[in-house]
């Protein structure tokens, strides 16, 4: 069974090479699109991703280039997403499987409220903005009520013989609390780490909702498939990161970034050959990591180890697919007591904007930065953090295989496929594997 991987689609970010060249794949079973297949902002210069649309030829029309509100706005933009050829394109060939993630609605959504929606700047009464984006994402979307008169509702399981069964999570709106800011743990003696500890690891912080995560374990627990496969939209693998490199994140303080980045990645390669040169100072740097991004499992790590431990109670297969970040990542799963567990592949953006931009990073240090992450990040296996693309999936009774493919541009047309970027892993069955491989052939 093979499935296309993709999500993160800014309609003025550029062009749908990606979809495009996913159309030209053979062999596929279908499309999981994980989310963002919408983007809520305006295509304004100044808004998100949008400062080449203009010369893309990739603006919204007047009457929906305002951030989305209202129904008729949600309504008029998936219109103007599917008049693009590329998209109706890959629609008309393969089926899609697809789940939401915040752009549908807005920018970081939990269950009631988002980063990007202010009551008081009139943007109105938060339930009735995701009611009307529901609505909208019913209508057009391939995707019927899992509960009859329920447009909230879209965790639900696809069953592909013996191999494989196919779990799609809602891990964004319907049972997610409100995510946790650095911000607000930051005094005059810095982050205030055992408050931190403490709310990030809280037993009552919930990604998923208790209904939904009854229901998974209920599903895991009732499979016979080969495979248990989670379809979801966030980062599941432990991504902690030094603290002084997640406070210049958090500050914004990026000049000095890729030299500490550096430096601290040095300090982590000798001490993994046993250097006995490395200094008590030195290993300080290193010691106190948090995770980077409190959007993604990170961020509800109680529930994390629930979902970890029910697969590894049952011994099931697990291999979770992930969206959301624009970049690629392959992760080993581990529960907290370093139990491999399974196997995290996570796509690339269609269009989006990845830790490149965010970070601010040059081309010619995208390079380090990704070996310096890579050996920071003890569970990762492999990222691309520049490049736009896609995953393909293959489930074979004797493997789980992830192909990362990349493009060399979304700002033209013309493109090719950057085949020295490309990179293929995978995991097998069985107790005594279930960790990252390289793939071969």
């Amino acid at each position: 069974m093979k499935l296309a991987v993709v999500s993160c689609s800014n309609y003025p970010a550029g062009y749908f090479n990606v979809y495009k060249q996913v159309a030209a794949q053979e062999g596929l079973d279908a499309v999981v699109h994980l989310g963002d297949y919408l983007y809520e902002y305006s295509s304004d210069s100044t808004s998100y991703a949008a400062a080449d649309a203009e010369a893309l030829g990739r603006t919204f029309p007047e009457d929906n280039n305002l951030e989305l509100i209202t129904l008729t706005d949600y309504r008029r933009r998936y219109d103007i997403y599917r008049n693009d050829v590329d998209l109706q394109q890959l629609h008309q060939k393969l089926p899609f499987i697809v789940v939401w993630d915040d752009h549908e609605v807005a920018n970081d959504t939990w269950l009631n409220g988002a980063e990007n929606h202010n009551p008081d700047q009139g943007d109105g009464d938060f339930t009735e903005r995701k009611i009307a984006a529901f609505r909208a994402f019913f209508e057009w979307m391939p995707i019927r009520p899992v509960i009859e008169g329920s447009h909230e509702t879209i965790y639900r399981s696809f069953r592909f013989g013996d191999l494989v069964d196919l779990h799609m999570l809602d891990t964004r709106i319907i049972g997610r609390d409100q995510q946790l800011d650095y911000m607000d743990y930051l005094g005059e003696g810095g982050l205030n780490v055992a408050q931190f500890t403490a709310d990030v690891s809280d037993a009552n912080r919930t990604l998923l909702g208790a209904e939904q995560q009854l229901w998974l374990q209920t599903a895991l627990g009732s499979s016979a498939a080969t495979w248990q496969v989670l379809g979801q939209q966030v980062l599941m693998g432990r991504m902690n990161l030094p603290a002084e490199l997640l406070m210049a994140i958090a500050t914004q303080k990026l000049d000095d970034l890729p030299q500490a980045l550096a430096e601290l990645a040095m300090i982590k390669g000798r001490i993994l050959q046993g250097d006995p040169t490395v200094t008590d100072q030195e290993r300080a740097r290193l010691e106190l990591s948090a995770p980077y991004n409190l959007d993604a499992w990170d961020g509800y790590q109680f529930e994390r180890e629930v979902v970890l431990g029910t697969a590894r109670q049952l011994n099931k297969n697990l291999v979770v697919l992930a969206g959301d970040t624009h970049n690629a990542w392959a992760n080993n799963l581990k529960d907290k007591d370093g139990n491999q567990v399974g196997v995290e592949f996570a796509t690339a953006s269609v269009t989006s904007p990845g830790l490149e931009g965010y970070l601010g990073l040059p081309d010619a240090l995208i390079p380090d930065a990704e070996q310096g992450i890579g050996l920071l990040v003890d569970d990762l296996e492999y990222l691309n953090i520049s490049q736009r693309g896609y995953m393909l999936v293959t489930f074979t009774p004797n493997e789980a295989r992830a192909d990362w493919y990349f493009l060399d541009t979304v700002k033209s047309r013309e493109y090719e496929v950057d085949t020295q970027a490309g990179m293929s892993k995978r995991v097998r069955p069985g107790a005594g594997n279930r960790s990252l491989e390289p793939a071969v052939g």
